[in-house]
């Protein structure tokens, strides 16, 4: 499911004769996949029975769901070790997940010190330096590194927010992709952390995530706490976020409460704080759905609420002396509010900039004036207006790209610039003479991207709804309905899946296959609008445009069923689950990370919970028919010649439950009438954010082999 602070996950990519369409290889030394028992278990819901016979397969440490779950890995080993060219592949995976070539994200800037997170192979983890310039890398300087306090490369560093003076910096760091991070304060000048500050523990969590904003003189900061200890039972631990105040050199003890005490059980902040300090900004949200109010605390210490649930107002930045917000109320792709900071209530609320035809997907306040960043259908742009909403004109970014925004101080930004075929590129844009220069923040290709066209397609759902979907192919690729073709998607909690680089799709390119991205409803490509029309009980609109999208594949002849392998993680995983069940002929092969497919007992789990703003609850009878229409776990049928499907799950992710990959394959592995795999993978790691990169790689080696062999493509080696 989505992370407090967005973060969707990256698609993978595949060709040639369809003589090898055969299943997986099974020789005698493969262990067969064990027989999961059947318990005679049933639940009701609104008087109907439903019956649940791999209910005992959602206790973790339970002997049995262990044991079944040690035979499944065998299987799952054997299968996938034995598949063709494995080790050609691993060399041509392995190089290109471990380009040298650097990518720094993450920038803040604070006290003139400019942040950010370096990721470099072979390194297991980023870490966390300060960047005196970004046009000279050889000043850079290492603050904090995961892998000096953890060799195993199983600790992660979740977030970080400097101090208004950029003098010190504090981090969340948790272990084994739990995402339950502790909050350490270092001083930026020695690179270690405060003699004499506590850990404040309990910050950052896998449910509501985690945020810290520092006062004005850097004395100390706000932050999100989680129960601790005695204070609520233990099965709230992950619920009732509130919002602390923890002065530097006293006791954690000593930390004063906030924000929260009222708040709803699945409520989750993000904290903001104004340049000057003198304004700390909360936003609540309920749930996952989209929901949010907002809290302002002045320069007397005091917080008001701004806005309401209802209120829609969906996303805020403080300007010098006024609350520039989006809101949704009547405007679905979003309205520009500017709230004076003296008087921050929604009736003096003055709107500056009306709904347009592009959605409103963010805003960033500078010093004197306004950056938008809008959307339609996937690439963004970036929009300038002054205080008072007059039109400034634009950033110059190139089009079909993705564009982010990172505030320095004055009007300056920097620009992160990324497409389906060039890696990110940092550049700064200067106000004064609208003029956006490229900084020596590079990244490399470890990829031949040219002959690669991008073009996007238009499918017509089964309600008549037009779903844009982007399609990357070498410029030759012809129309004869034998491209081996990946198809992803996503379609979900108000999350766009805008244009960016994947080395990893060029694996699947480079052997002619064909990669297409869809723009499902349930994300936000098109404003609130098209989030809710596939979110709750109109959920299943996102399934119906995605098959439109294969479909359309299909009729075209870029591919045929027998070619066509679909991916897609945690409510892609969702995705993945309802396609295959609904559509099990259009699909040959399926790849499902970490995903969701018991929706009746989702919300049994505490991020789950969290979800129900987003699928719904079993508890309402209108949204448990819907629930139950769709859900995949109770549309597997006996006899279905189902896709080849290998299914991922993690351990300790703390997001999706990998209860549901379990259940799925034993009623998969049950029901399929044909001899095609059906494979669990588990590894010992969470939902996939600070997953080592060597554990990131042996699975993509496994999906590859796997996707490769099930489309019949013949791998040639590729030099690097």
């Amino acid at each position: 499911m989505p992370p407090r602070s967005i973060r969707a996950l990256a698609a993978l990519s595949l060709l040639l004769p369809v003589s090898s369409l055969a299943a997986a290889p099974k020789p005698a030394a493969v262990p067969p996949a064990p027989v999961a028992a059947k318990d005679v278990v049933e639940d009701t819901y609104h008087g109907v029975k439903v019956a649940d016979p791999y209910q005992w397969l959602e206790k973790s440490e339970d002997p049995r769901t262990r044991e079944w779950l040690a035979g499944q890995a065998a299987h799952m080993r054997a299968v996938l070790d034995a598949l063709p060219s494995r080790e050609a592949i691993r060399a041509r995976i392995t190089a290109i997940a471990t380009h040298k070539s650097p990518a720094y994200v993450g920038m803040i800037q604070k006290g003139g010190v400019l942040f950010a997170m370096k990721f470099q192979p072979p390194r297991q983890q980023p870490v966390l330096l300060v960047l005196p310039s970004v046009d000279d890398t050889s000043t850079e300087r290492v603050l904090v590194d995961p892998m000096a306090l953890d060799p195993s490369g199983h600790t992660t560093l979740d977030f970080y927010r400097p101090s208004p003076d950029g003098k010190k910096i504090a981090v969340s760091l948790s272990k084994d992709g739990t995402e339950s991070g502790d909050v350490t304060v270092y001083d930026v000048a020695t690179g270690k952390p405060l003699p004499g500050e506590p850990v404040v523990t309990r910050v950052q969590g896998g449910t509501a995530g985690g945020d810290v904003a520092w006062n004005a003189d850097g004395t100390g900061f706000f932050y999100t706490r989680y129960p601790r200890g005695e204070e609520r039972p233990k099965a709230d631990h992950d619920f009732y976020q509130q919002v602390y105040f923890h002065t530097l050199g006293t006791p954690v003890a000593q930390d004063t409460y906030q924000l929260g005490k009222d708040a709803p059980r699945i409520a989750f902040f993000t904290l903001q704080t104004s340049q000057d300090g003198a304004h700390t900004l909360a936003r609540m949200g309920n749930g996952d759905g989209g929901e949010y109010a907002y809290y302002l605390r002045g320069p007397q210490g005091t917080w008001t609420q701004v806005s309401r649930f209802e209120d829609k107002v969906v996303s805020a930045s403080i300007g010098p002396d006024a609350l520039y917000a989006v809101s949704h109320q009547g405007a679905p792709r979003g309205k520009l509010l500017r709230i004076p900071l003296a008087t921050p209530s929604l009736d003096k609320a003055q709107v500056v900039v009306p709904e347009g035809k592009a959605s409103l997907a963010g805003v960033r306040a500078s010093a004197t004036r306004v950056y938008l960043v809008e959307q339609l259908g996937g690439p963004t742009r970036i929009r300038i207006v002054d205080m008072q909403g007059k039109a400034l004109g634009e950033v110059p970014t190139p089009p079909v790209t993705s564009a982010g925004l990172i505030p320095l101080e004055g009007d300056d930004l920097l620009v992160p610039v990324s497409s389906y075929t060039a890696p990110s590129t940092l550049y700064r844009y200067t106000a004064q003479d609208g003029k956006l220069t490229q900084t020596a923040l590079v990244r490399t290709s470890p990829v031949d991207t040219r002959g690669v066209v991008v073009e996007t397609l238009e499918c017509t759902s089964k309600d008549g709804t037009r779903v844009p979907m982007d399609v990357l192919r070498l410029a030759k690729t012809k129309r004869d309905g034998n491209n081996p073709t990946l198809l992803t998607g996503y379609g979900g909690f108000n999350i766009s899946l805008s244009p960016g680089f994947h080395a990893l799709d060029f694996a699947f390119i480079e052997q002619g296959g064909i990669i297409a991205a869809t723009h499902l409803r349930g994300g936000a490509e098109f404003g609130e609008e098209w989030h809710t029309q596939g979110s709750l009980t109109q959920k299943q609109n996102v399934f119906d445009d995605f098959y439109a999208c294969a479909k359309l594949l299909v009729d075209q002849k870029w591919t045929k069923p027998s070619r066509l392998a679909i991916e897609g993680g945690s409510n892609g995983g969702l995705l993945m689950g309802a396609a295959l069940t609904q559509h099990p002929e259009m699909y040959r092969a399926v790849v499902a990370r970490v995903g969701i497919y018991d929706m009746l007992r989702v919300e049994l789990t505490p991020n789950g919970q969290f979800n129900t703003t987003e699928y719904g609850t079993v508890k309402d009878e209108a949204q448990f028919k819907a629930l139950y229409a769709y859900s995949p776990f109770h549309h597997v049928k006996d006899g279905v010649k189902y896709p080849a499907v290998l299914f991922t799950a993690g351990d300790n992710d703390p997001r999706v439950d990998p209860f549901h990959s379990r259940k799925m394959v034993a009623r998969l592995q049950e029901a399929t009438g044909s001899q095609r795999p059906i494979l669990l993978r588990t590894n010992v790691m969470g939902h996939g954010g600070g997953t080592p990169l060597s554990e990131r790689i042996a699975e993509d080696v496994d999906v590859f082999a796997f996707l490769f062999h099930e489309l019949g493509v013949k791998y040639r080696p590729v030099k690097p």
